[in-house]
C-alpha cells in the first residue's frame, strides 16, 4: 500500500488551493503576445495568453473577481467574467484565464489539458501554415512564399490575398474613392465595404487573382490543400465575394476565409449558399452564443474560432461538438506564442470533427525559444505530436521572455493597482446602506 501512496502525484491539496494573484508579460512579436501568470497558495501556477494584438487589460480587469478562488472550479470562474467578455480581442482576457487555469488544473491532478476535454481522438495534429502576401504581390512571389512552406513540411497552407494585389498592375479597382473620405482613420473601422468608392473590382482583377492561385496550385500539386484569406471583410461586397469566388473554384480551395463582415451573418450565408468553394470564418466570434446563429442557419461550411476569442479549451471544444450536429467541422485560427499554440493543440486532439489548426508564427526566429517542452522537430510533417505532460505541456522560457519583452524589464511585475474590483457592484463599506 504505501508503494502506491508513493506513487501517486500530489502536486497540490485541490481543495485547499487558492488563486494570488495574476501577472503579465507582453512579448512583441508579429502580434504582441501577452502572457498571462496565474498564481495560487501552493505554488503551482498556469499559464494564459490574451488574443494577439491585444492588451493585458483585457485579463487584469478580472483579476479581482479571481483572487481567493479555487482554480479547479473553472466553469464557475469562467461563467463569472464571460459576460464582461466581448467579440474579437476583447474575449482575449476572458479567453487568456482559461487556458490558464485548465493549465493549472492539469498540474494539480498531472494530466494533459486534452484529457480534461474527455481526452483525444488523435495523437497528432495537423498545421495549417499562415502565409502574408508578398511585399511584391506578382504570381512568382506568391508561388516562392508557397512553397517556402512546403518545404518546411506543411500540406495543408494558407497564403492572404489581401487588397494590395488588386490595387497593382495595369488593372487596378474600378473607381475612386471620394475626396476626404479618408481623412479620419478611425471612422474606416466603421464603413461598409461599398462606402466611398463603391464596387471595386473588375473583371481584370478576378482575373489576376486567379492567375496567382492557379500559379500556386500548379506548383504544389493536388496533394496539398491551399486557401486564402484577407481578401474580403471590410473590403469587398458579398456579391464582389461571389465574383471573386466563382472564379477560384476551378482551382479546388479548402476554404475562403472570412468573406465578409464578421458581424454579417446572413452575408456569410449569402455567399456560402452561391459558392462551391467552403467558407470558413469566426476568428472574432465570441463563445457559443456568437457561433450559434452561423452553425445553425449553416451559414458558414467550417467554423474557424480562435481559441484565444472563443472562449478558451473548453468553450471551442463545445462550439465544435455544436457545429458538428449540423454536419460542420473545425479548423482552429491561431496566431498567437506557443502558449496559446499549445493550448489550440489539446483542444484540436479534444475536436472529433477537425481538420487543421494554423501556426502564424513560421517567420518569427525567436518564436519557439519562447518555451521549453518544444522538441527540435516539433512539426515535423506539419503535424505536431499532442503532449502528455501536465497540462499545457510547455513552460516558459523566461530568459526568451526577458530578452523579447514589448517593453524591457516589465516581465511580470506586481499588479496590485487590479486588486480593486473594476466590474461587478463593489462597495468598500457601508457609507450609504440602501
Amino acid at each position: 500500500m504505501s508503494t502506491i501512496e508513493n506513487a501517486i502525484n500530489r502536486n497540490s491539496e485541490p481543495t485547499e488551493l487558492r488563486i494570488t494573484d495574476m501577472r503579465l508579460a507582453v512579448v512583441a512579436a508579429n502580434y504582441d503576445y501577452p502572457i498571462l501568470r496565474i498564481d495560487t497558495n501552493q505554488g503551482v501556477y498556469g499559464l494564459g495568453e490574451v488574443r494577439d494584438a491585444g492588451h493585458a487589460v483585457n485579463a487584469l480587469q478580472y483579476k479581482s473577481i479571481l483572487v481567493g478562488q479555487n482554480p479547479c472550479n473553472v466553469d464557475m470562474i469562467f461563467r463569472a467574467i464571460k459576460r464582461f467578455g466581448n467579440w474579437g480581442r476583447e474575449g482575449g482576457g476572458v479567453s487568456g484565464i482559461e487556458i490558464a487555469l485548465m493549465d493549472l488544473i492539469g498540474k494539480v491532478y498531472g494530466v494533459p489539458c486534452y484529457q480534461l476535454l474527455g481526452g483525444k481522438y488523435r495523437d497528432k495534429v495537423r498545421l495549417y501554415g499562415d502565409t502574408p502576401t508578398p511585399d511584391d504581390p506578382t504570381p512568382e512571389d506568391f508561388v516562392a512564399a508557397v512553397k517556402g512552406r512546403r518545404a518546411r513540411g506543411l500540406t495543408w497552407i494558407k497564403f492572404d490575398l489581401r487588397p494590395s494585389l488588386f490595387e497593382t498592375g495595369e488593372h487596378p479597382l474600378i473607381g475612386h474613392d471620394a475626396p476626404h473620405e479618408t481623412d479620419f482613420d478611425m471612422g474606416k473601422w466603421f464603413k461598409t465595404p461599398m462606402a466611398g468608392r463603391g464596387v471595386k473590382l473588375t473583371d481584370k482583377t478576378i482575373e489576376q487573382a486567379a492567375h496567382v492561385v492557379s500559379e500556386v496550385r500548379k506548383a504544389v500539386g493536388n496533394d496539398v490543400q491551399i486557401c486564402v484569406d484577407h481578401f474580403g471583410e471590410g473590403y469587398l461586397s458579398a456579391d464582389e465575394v461571389i465574383r471573386l469566388g466563382k472564379a477560384l473554384e476551378p482551382y479546388d480551395l479548402a476554404w475562403m476565409e472570412d468573406p465578409v463582415s464578421r458581424f454579417d451573418i446572413p452575408g456569410h450565408k449569402h455567399v456560402s449558399d452561391a459558392l462551391l468553394t467552403p467558407i470558413a470564418a469566426g476568428e472574432d466570434w465570441y463563445l457559443r452564443d456568437g457561433f450559434r446563429e452561423a452553425i445553425r442557419t449553416r451559414a458558414v461550411d467550417i467554423v474557424h474560432p480562435d481559441l484565444l476569442t472563443s472562449g478558451g479549451l473548453m468553450e471551442t471544444k463545445r462550439i465544435s461538438d455544436d457545429a458538428e450536429e449540423e454536419g460542420i467541422p473545425t479548423a482552429l485560427h491561431c496566431a498567437g506564442s506557443p502558449i496559446g499554440f499549445m493550448a489550440n493543440i489539446h483542444t484540436a486532439a479534444a475536436i472529433s470533427s477537425f481538420l487543421a489548426c494554423e501556426h502564424h508564427g513560421l517567420d518569427l526566429p525567436f518564436w519557439e525559444s519562447l518555451v521549453t517542452g518544444l522538441a527540435p522537430d516539433y512539426m515535423a510533417g506539419g503535424f505536431v505530436k499532442v503532449p502528455e505532460k501536465p497540462g499545457l505541456g510547455v513552460d516558459l522560457d523566461l530568459d526568451a521572455i526577458e530578452a523579447n519583452l514589448r517593453t524591457p524589464g516589465t516581465m511580470f511585475l506586481p499588479t496590485d493597482e487590479w486588486n480593486t474590483p473594476k466590474l461587478g457592484f463593489w462597495r468598500p463599506d457601508n457609507r450609504w446602506p440602501e
